[in-house]
């Protein structure tokens, strides 16, 4: 079942209970967020997922793109590097996704884009075809050449690619920062289980204004 559990009045404060609730009970003995070091990274904010029209709609998913855009304009001022990932599949390289879902994403899809309203620059997608956006894509060269230590994960899904990546940072040897209100999925129940999972022992669990001040 599908909910709208964000809304724009209720995601601030949802997100800042969460953090209460969810957060790591080693938060004291992790890095500060350093983003001199940091690079932010929006996974599959596609119509795909944001189109109403569409089956794979995430109704919450609307209402992260300002924090998410906040997000942007605070790194592109720091100077410091913006990626997002868009999803995009074959038969060839779907693996399981093509047993798993009823229809390919595939890279001529009609709704394959970026959504218009995050402002992302072309120059900044990375393409990508399994739910961990490190796996046989351009992510990890970029973020080494750019020195990048610490990693803020913002986007769709909460609980399949957002945390299926932020794991993968974390055996990588990053310092992962998990957007609390700049992720969406289809649930309460799947976003707070991700929270949950994460915060427990591979994630800094945060929103979008605790990280990077008022505005947000």
């Amino acid at each position: 079942m599908k909910e709208r559990y964000f809304q724009p009045d209720t995601i601030g404060p949802l997100s800042g209970h969460w953090q209460d609730l969810f957060a790591s009970p080693r938060k004291n003995h992790l890095q500060p967020f350093r983003i001199n070091q940091a690079a932010l990274l929006l996974l599959d904010m596609q119509e795909y997922f944001l189109d109403p029209e569409s089956h794979a709609f995430v109704p919450s998913g609307e209402f992260i793109l300002p924090n998410l855009n906040f997000a942007v304009r605070a790194f592109r001022q720091a100077e410091r590097p913006v990626l997002a990932t868009r999803h995009a599949n074959s038969r060839k390289n779907a693996g399981r996704m093509d047993s798993w879902w009823s229809e390919l994403l595939t890279e001529d899809h009609p709704r394959g884009g970026i959504h218009p309203n995050l402002e992302i620059e072309p120059e900044e997608i990375i393409l990508k075809t399994q739910y961990d956006a490190f796996y046989q894509s351009e992510l990890e060269q970029q973020l080494t050449r750019a020195g990048v230590e610490q990693l803020v994960i913002g986007g769709v899904v909460t609980h399949l690619c957002c945390e299926t990546t932020a794991r993968s940072a974390f055996v990588r040897g990053y310092e992962v920062f998990f957007l609390i209100d700049g992720t969406a999925t289809y649930s309460e129940a799947f976003h707070t289980g991700t929270l949950r999972n994460l915060g427990h022992g591979f994630a800094v669990l945060t929103t979008v204004k605790h990280l990077l001040g008022e505005g947000a």
